[in-house]
């Protein structure tokens, strides 16, 4: 069994209830998002910000290495949807609301951050078995790539 697959499915031995499911699909992906943002918003030197790089950028070159190395399918399921955060990110950092109240891409992303751990744990909760990267942080990095694969299987693409 390929390494990817092992940790999948013992990823979902913990998610197996309808509701913790369900919170999962939401707080998974916007946990993946919001640590992005909080990462851009690292004030980076100024001989990296001029080629409109942040630390953010940096990071998801070995983040998407190890979804890569894991699973060509997931790396590139992955990679969209790092694609679509630095967009989101972008579209957050000029949205007009944000900035005439005065709040920050940071601010937002602690705010959605701590919202959707907390969405996390009551998921947990609700299933009655901890998270799994008590026991192995690399669930972590795995908890988006289970959520990928959810999709990946709805098209009949292999992971």
């Amino acid at each position: 069994m390929r390494e990817i697959e092992k940790l999948i499915n013992h990823y979902g031995e913990s998610h197996q209830n309808k509701t913790n499911i369900l919170i999962h699909a939401i707080a998974v992906p916007s946990i993946y998002f919001v640590t992005i943002a909080l990462i851009w918003s690292i004030p980076v030197p100024e001989f990296i910000a001029k080629y409109n790089i942040t630390w953010a950028h940096i990071a998801a070159i070995p983040t998407l290495w190890y979804y890569f190395k894991l699973s060509g399918p997931i790396g590139a399921a992955m990679t969209i949807l790092t694609i679509l955060s630095f967009g989101a990110i972008n579209f957050l950092a000029n949205a007009q609301l944000l900035v005439e109240n005065g709040i920050t891409v940071w601010q937002f992303a602690l705010a959605l951050f701590v919202l959707m751990w907390i969405l996390q744990f009551v998921g947990h909760k609700i299933e009655g078995k901890k998270p799994s990267f008590f026991e192995d942080l690399r669930y972590l990095l795995v908890g988006p790539a289970w959520w990928w694969v959810h999709w990946l299987k709805r098209l009949n693409i292999n992971y």
